[in-house]
């Protein structure tokens, strides 16, 4: 099945609509995830511009409907925001199983693969997806690729120290450019206080899930922006309305 130039083989569904911005598709998407959202879930909050919309709505909703939810956020400015919207909050020690977790995604493949982790939130929104019973991700159209790697740089989070030789070594093995990404007071880190690698392949990433194992290998590589087989659900706002793909 072809959008746009992308072959998708996963089982989708349409809800037409009006031809939309890309904020209007992301606001269309985020609002699509509430259909997923039941009384009494523990719900993963991911980060990024997308969930952005999704918070104030999921806030709404359970002021609204008076619903006993809980909120895991994978991000200080995630934990922020939703205190911001009264969203009751909890943590993994207190609640190690999600019900489902509603986040962004940099890329989205045919197979539902995705690259994340343009917020620097890879490595804790990668804990709460591998904690949830359903990852449902949202997204606007422009991130739907036919490969991995094309038009988005692959995140690595590594340790500060030794973060030099670890960027050698990525580059030494496979076909990419690491750069530590930069922030206005020096190099960016993480909510865990590491920095980030941006990894630019020049083909794309042929093999998602090999490429994760290989990388895994790397002393000083926290985690990686690669999360293969992790999503259930891509709700994609386009510009003639929502898109629903499923594994």
């Amino acid at each position: 099945m072809t959008i746009y130039g992308i072959n998708f083989c996963t089982k989708v569904r349409y809800l037409i609509g009006v031809k939309l911005d890309r904020e209007e598709m992301k606001r269309l998407a985020a609002e699509k995830a509430l259909d997923y959202i039941e009384d009494g879930m523990i719900i993963g909050i991911g980060t990024g511009s997308t969930v952005e919309y999704f918070i104030p709505k999921l806030g709404e909703k359970i002021k609204k409907e008076k619903l006993s939810i809980i909120g895991i956020p994978t991000s200080h400015r995630t934990k922020n925001l939703a205190r911001e919207y009264e969203i009751p909050l909890s943590t993994l020690k207190d609640h190690p199983e999600i019900d489902v977790t509603i986040d962004g995604a940099d890329e989205v493949d045919p197979e539902l693969n995705l690259i994340k982790g343009g917020g620097g939130a890879l490595t804790r929104e990668k804990i709460v997806a591998f904690s949830s019973k359903k990852e449902i991700i949202i997204v606007d159209e422009s991130k739907l690729v036919q490969k991995l790697g094309v038009s988005f740089p692959l995140p690595i989070e590594v340790i500060p120290f030794g973060w030099y030789p670890t960027k050698l070594k990525i580059e030494e093995r496979f076909d990419c450019k690491a750069e530590l990404r930069m922030s206005n007071e020096g190099p960016f880190t993480s909510d865990n206080m590491n920095y980030i690698l941006d990894c630019e392949f020049s083909s794309g990433i042929e093999d998602p899930e090999d490429l994760e194992k290989e990388l895994d290998r790397i002393p000083g590589i926290v985690e990686t922006g690669l999360f293969v087989n992790l999503a259930d659900i891509v709700i994609a706002g386009t510009r003639e309305g929502i898109k629903i793909f499923e594994k």
